[in-house]
């Protein structure tokens, strides 16, 4: 619990690192707009997650997200396990494959390069912090446990994906973008995705809304890799604590049947 609850810690501090613009003052309470509020098959009690869709964030993810962002929390072996994308052990063995991973050292006393494997957590675009604000002018955050690091979870993450617009003509966007949903409505990130930009092959519409949606219920599991596993077991708890209560209640009656 201490390696999550710190995780999301670091998630949030680089978070804002990546996303306060130089010399802008933090305006997380001015104009601070309502995130939509989106129907996710993973809300309620009986909620799950829709495997089309976390295939097809995973994509999304890995074609335009990851160019900045980790995350780190994920190996590709958790891609085939049950409550996730679920893809096959040979679809991950593919995927994880296509990186490449230092390892080592060997029997010399070596590093080496070998093909990722299904162990292996999903590649950092950058080799450490550094290298990151140097390319990017600040580190982008890790994505793992980002839906539970803000508040609004999911539904934040996707309106920020889709809030990017022209700046109101009284608006004084001194530097980075403007986002409607973004607290001060200035963002460093650009605008990251567009219309047509990711191949769906199952014939899903690549439109910026449908790509938003969908990484976001792929980071969702993320960062909630066992709810289904957790609903189950809330519903069986209630069946069994319903189910005690009736013989109780019938054995309190049976009990003190004689007593009046």
């Amino acid at each position: 619990m201490k390696t999550i609850s710190r995780a999301v810690s670091l998630a949030a501090v680089a978070a804002v690192g990546f996303t306060l613009l130089a010399g802008a003052p933090a305006q997380a309470a001015v104009g601070e707009v309502e995130p939509i509020d989106l129907q996710w098959s993973f809300e309620g009690v009986f909620g799950t997650y829709d495997r089309d869709a976390l295939r097809r964030g995973y994509k999304v993810y890995k074609e335009v997200c990851s160019v900045c962002h980790s995350m780190q929390y994920v190996r590709f072996r958790n891609l085939a396990q049950p409550g996730g994308p679920e893809f096959s052990e040979g679809q991950v063995k593919t995927l994880a494959a296509e990186i490449t991973v230092e390892d080592g050292p060997n029997s010399d006393g070596e590093m080496f390069e070998r093909p990722g494997e299904p162990k292996d957590a999903f590649p950092s675009p950058y080799p450490n912090p550094e290298a990151a604000a140097a390319a990017l002018g600040a580190v982008a955050p890790d994505l793992s446990l980002m839906t539970k690091a803000r508040p609004g979870g999911a539904d934040y993450v996707y309106s920020l994906l889709v809030g990017y617009e022209e700046a109101p003509e009284d608006f004084n966007l001194t530097t980075g973008s403007y986002n409607k949903y973004f607290p001060g409505h200035m963002i460093a990130m650009p605008q990251p995705l567009s219309d047509g930009q990711v191949d769906y092959e199952d014939g899903t519409p690549n439109t910026v809304e449908q790509m938003a949606k969908d990484v976001t219920h792929f980071m969702m599991w993320t960062a909630e890799p066992k709810l289904e596993q957790r609903h189950r077991m809330g519903f069986q708890v209630l069946i069994y604590l319903v189910a005690l209560g009736g013989i109780l209640y019938f054995a309190m009656r049976k009990v003190w049947a004689g007593a009046h």
